[in-house]
């Protein structure tokens, strides 16, 4: 059983925007430049282009 809970730990990761844990399998995945970002829902991912934008 603790097998379980390790790899359901390791298989979280962080949203670029809120930090948020999420699981790998839900989050949405963004390819950007040289690396990929996960995002834990379209609001954040929205949020992140527009912040993106004010950038350049």
């Amino acid at each position: 059983m603790k097998k379980q809970e390790e790899s359901a730990e390791a298989e979280k990761v962080p949203c670029k925007v809120c930090l948020k844990e999420i699981p790998q399998s839900e989050a949405k995945v963004v390819e950007a430049e040289d690396y990929i970002m996960n995002f834990c829902g379209l609001d954040c991912y929205e949020q992140w282009q527009k912040q993106k934008g004010e950038k350049k």
